[in-house]
């Protein structure tokens, strides 16, 4: 039914540095994207923890370049594909497609509010058939908190129906399990591959037939959370769990992604990787010292960054 180069397992929305000027940081990305493939992470570069919506197209295609040029594996990669319009959209999924990536993830068009299934189908429809490629592995992005406009299960039927070689799967980034636990019901035994959007979710994911995990977290804990994928089935698999919900507790006590790369920017020595760009901001000198400390309560480290 589906490319047989589908990609499983744990992938992080990589963090994106930034200069000084605000411009992305290739050799910190690449030397980041390395990292975290030599712990067992996939990369989902430009999704939502990548700063993605405040990276151009041309930055986009620039920063993918710069791993494949780097001799970064692109079958570990998902990059994030989605924007308002399709022809963007276009521009960046045949990209990806060429570069020998194993699929894409891919946001609504998420300006307009209220939209139909109907609008939401042509668009889909219209990347796929442009971009015109049997190798295109799309997996849908469901963010409601974020996007507002969602991915429904009817959507999902209509778009398997039509293009069944190029939907291969979805992240649930709603943080509703019964939500993700009703798309595993219908699609997960029939190829369709279901990512969460957090690690917390990873256990009960695996145990309905679940793929993996998407988390921002794997930024910075990629090892064990791929652990847990790989050991779902072990007696200690709970208590694996436990251990990665503390951890993300302590990174996510306030907004994601300038805590992590707080968390970058402690461990690789490297005070650069704070800067985010507008609008958002970096967390204050006192909220940094409590994310740090935190981890350091529980031991957390990241070897082999730096």
């Amino acid at each position: 039914m589906i490319n047989s180069t589908k990609i499983k397992g744990v992938l992080a929305p990589v963090c994106t540095p930034f200069k000084a000027d605000l411009s992305p940081d290739r050799e910190r990305f690449v030397a980041q994207c390395r990292w975290m493939l030599g712990q067992g992470s996939g990369l989902a570069v430009f999704g939502t923890n990548s700063e993605a919506n405040s990276l151009s197209v041309a930055e986009r295609i620039d920063l993918l370049e710069a791993l494949l040029l780097a001799g970064l594996d692109p079958t570990r990669m998902m990059p994030g594909t989605g924007c308002c319009s399709f022809t963007d959209t276009v521009s960046l999924t045949a990209h990806a497609v060429k570069a020998g990536c194993a699929g894409v993830l891919m946001l609504p068009p998420f300006y307009y509010k209220g939209v139909s299934e109907e609008g939401l189908f042509r668009h889909f429809s219209e990347v796929i058939e442009r971009v015109g490629d049997k190798r295109l592995n799309i997996y849908l992005y469901h963010i409601p908190p974020v996007a507002v406009v969602g991915i429904t299960p009817q959507l999902v039927e209509r778009l398997l129906k039509r293009y069944p070689d190029n939907i291969a799967g979805m992240k649930d980034s709603s943080g509703d399990w019964s939500n993700t636990k009703t798309f595993l019901d219908q699609f997960a035994q029939n190829g369709f591959d279901m990512f969460v959007g957090s690690e917390s979710f990873l256990l009960a994911n695996m145990r309905n037939h679940g793929a993996g995990c998407i988390s921002a977290t794997a930024n910075v804990n990629p090892a064990a959370i791929d652990k847990l994928y790989r050991e779902w089935k072990n007696s200690d698999a709970e208590a694996q769990q436990l251990a990665l919900d503390i951890i993300r507790k302590a990174t996510g006590q306030y907004i994601m992604i300038p805590a992590l790369k707080v968390v970058i920017g402690h461990f690789t020595k490297d005070p650069g990787w704070a800067t985010v760009r507008p609008p958002l901001t970096e967390l204050s000198d006192t909220q940094a010292k409590t994310v740090i400390d935190d981890l350091k309560k529980i031991g957390f480290d990241m070897p082999g960054l730096g």
